[in-house]
């Protein structure tokens, strides 16, 4: 298996310094409403490394289908667009929350007790989160 080039400088980075190269804070995955099969995930991916990060894409085993998505404003009308890829700066955060950049976690499994997201860029799974989901 080859590791794109970000990948290994991120590894690199993180090999002087105390802190991970990615860490999400302030997680939160809501519960489906009844009858629905679609909820969000909220959190702060912060990039303690000296190279940008991209995560281009985010999988969870409670959920058939995660995508990143975006709201915004086109002619005065809020959209959901879905992202193909978020790029977190070194030394930054990017954050997901409600009417921004968000998760929508679709085709829900049986057991949300605790959801797991996984990160990934490239072929690599660069960060694992597990929560509670609320309501």
């Amino acid at each position: 298996m080859r590791l794109p080039v970000v990948v290994i400088l991120t590894l690199l980075a993180a090999c002087g310094s105390d802190a991970p190269p990615v860490v999400a804070t302030d997680v939160v995955v809501k519960r489906p409403m009844p009858g629905m099969q679609m909820s969000a995930g909220y959190l702060t991916l912060r990039n303690n490394s000296d190279t940008d990060i991209a995560i281009d894409r985010v999988t969870s085993p409670q959920f058939g289908k995660v995508e990143m998505h975006e709201t915004v404003i086109e002619d005065g009308v809020s959209r959901m667009r879905a992202l193909g890829e978020v790029s977190v700066p070194a030394g930054s955060a990017v954050e997901f929350k409600p009417g921004g950049k968000h998760l929508m976690l679709m085709r829900p499994g049986d057991d949300l007790d605790s959801v797991t997201l996984e990160f990934h860029s490239g072929e690599s799974m660069i960060l694992s989160v597990s929560v509670t989901a609320g309501d």
